[in-house]
């Protein structure tokens, strides 16, 4: 194959290229250029600096070497002299580069081999990373596609560009595909990777079903109704949550459609799946009440800091809120983003006797009082002997028949009685050997220390070299049964988060490693509280 072959043909190889692998045509032409200079060095000499160009206009190919501009030439094919390049370009320097024109030449059957796999390998490289670039954008949208092919069980789908992969997992239980069905699905992931583009698709995915409400639903696509929250149960049921922007517009009623027409054409494309389509409040126990439907909710009672919600049903609605299988509160429970606890009116009675029971005995037993105060204690709300000694002194006079002697002398025994169990703590930290210097993390209790010296924990260096799972226990499966490990502080409430912080804020007190400078900019900020409080 010669240089000067038809130029024409070659712009036409490289716009027919351009247009079956939908790259841009530079990238072709650039490829082409990549291979005729490999091809160019076999002839010239790997050392040699050439470089080849193809007018995208003409198709003329021009062939060029670069030189380096040095004092003493050592090598005649990379190097010319400074008197020699002044010769070409006048204002040469030492270390500047002086390109020279070479002739065209013929390429031999080897190199023109070479230069045919430069130029696949390019294109096939630049087209992978038109896919990545396609689909990377599309991630959260929704495809169609043909089933080129099933491996065991994953589904291959041709999108007429690339192809996707629906893993097994992803496919809603039950439903089959052959070869040459239409499908659609969600982009839920696009990974760049050794053998090309990767694209992960998914029928699973909760927000599948929310982009399948905007293609049915011209309100959500124009945004006038939002999609707050999708909880799936796949294949079998799912709650959507949703608002209006515009108070004339019921969202529950636009996503239903006419006579369910909008919502039953998303249950026939998720195989028969009821959705439940919930109105989305910013109260969470409205939100939460909403969620639960079909059942009805008598009460609820919010656990702001744990993010967890009780909620009380007549007797004869436990099933239908709990749902088969706990599917009902389950699937309420993802909506919300709320720890669930459903009991019945009778279950709830019961337990808030056994509670008040227990808190009036605590009180009469730490203070040294008769039932009867006991029992106003504990009817106002108090539930330990920690919010008696440290409330304002003006909520204990507020209980009937106390006033401000009676306020003073409750306050008086709850702060001797704390003090009395902290001395007791301490007597039996000191028993176990545990030493003074743990009480300074940051944190740390004496009930905390006095658990962690049963446990033979009794140094900050011992404390440091812990693991979570050491002090809030671990879950294992053992055959069929998850079996629950106690960990050194069960019985107090710990998070794993606090349990990794208090590990943590021992290693650097023990030296093992460095505050992060967002721990630093922490206790800054505790102690400049401390200082204006002081």
């Amino acid at each position: 194959m010669a240089v000067s072959a038809n130029r024409l043909e070659l712009l036409q190889i490289a716009d027919a290229v351009a247009r079956e692998k939908s790259i841009d045509r530079s990238i072709v032409l650039a490829s082409m250029e990549d291979a005729i200079q490999k091809a160019a060095r076999s002839r010239y000499g790997q050392e040699t600096e050439v470089r080849a160009e193809i007018n995208p206009k003409t198709g003329e190919i021009r062939f060029s070497r670069l030189l380096l501009v040095v004092d003493d030439v050592e090598n005649d094919a990379i190097h010319i002299t400074l008197d020699q390049a002044r010769r070409k370009n006048p204002a040469a320097q030492v270390g500047d580069w002086i390109s020279e024109t070479l002739p065209p030449f013929d390429f031999g059957r080897i190199a023109a081999q070479s230069a045919k796999q430069v130029i696949v390998q390019k294109v096939r490289e630049a087209e992978r990373d038109r896919q990545y670039e396609d689909y990377r954008d599309r991630i959260g949208d929704i495809v169609n596609g043909i089933v080129k092919r099933v491996e065991y069980g994953n589904v291959v789908i041709d999108l007429g560009k690339g192809e996707a992969v629906v893993r097994r997992d992803e496919l809603i239980p039950r439903e089959t595909f052959k070869p040459g069905d239409r499908i659609r699905a969600y982009v839920y992931d696009v990974r760049r990777e050794q053998r090309g583009p990767q694209i992960f698709l998914s029928r699973t995915h909760p927000q599948f079903m929310a982009k399948l409400f905007m293609q049915e639903v011209p309100e959500i696509y124009d945004g006038i109704i939002e999609v707050k929250a999708v909880a799936r149960d796949p294949g079998s049921r799912a709650k959507i949550a949703v608002i209006s922007r515009d108070s004339s517009i019921d969202p529950v009623g636009a996503c239903v459609g006419m006579r369910g027409s909008r919502v039953q054409a998303v249950v026939n494309e998720l195989q028969g799946e009821k959705v439940d389509i919930i109105p989305w409040s910013a109260d969470a126990a409205t939100f939460i009440v909403n969620g639960l439907q079909p059942a009805e909710v008598v009460k609820v009672v919010l656990d702001e800091d744990s993010a967890r919600i009780e909620v009380v049903v007549p007797d004869d609605q436990l099933s239908l809120a709990i749902g088969r299988r706990g599917q009902n509160v389950r699937l309420a429970s993802q909506l919300t983003g709320w720890d669930i606890d459903i009991m019945t009116e009778e279950e709830e009675s019961e337990r808030r006797q056994k509670e008040f029971a227990e808190r009036t005995k605590l009180f009469m037993q730490a203070l040294d009082v008769d039932e009867v105060v006991g029992q106003l204690l504990a009817s106002e709300g108090f539930r330990t002997i920690e919010e008696l000694a440290y409330v304002d002194p003006a909520e204990l006079k507020s209980i009937e028949g106390f006033d401000d002697d009676t306020a003073l002398e409750i306050q008086t025994r709850a702060r001797d009685n704390l003090a009395r169990i902290e001395e007791e703590l301490d007597n039996r930290r000191r028993e176990l050997g545990v030493a003074d210097e743990l009480r300074e993390v940051d944190g740390i209790t004496s009930v905390m220390m006095v658990k962690l010296g049963e446990n033979d924990v009794k140094t900050i260096e011992d404390l440091a070299g812990c693991a979570t799972d050491d002090l809030v226990g671990w879950t294992e499966r053992e055959g069929n049964e998850a079996v629950r490990h106690d960990g050194y502080l069960d019985g107090i409430e710990m998070s794993r988060e606090d349990a990794e912080a208090l590990i943590m804020r021992a290693r650097v007190m023990a030296g093992w490693v460095e505050a992060s400078a967002p721990e630093e900019e922490a206790e800054a900020e505790v102690e400049a509280e401390a200082e204006e409080k002081a």
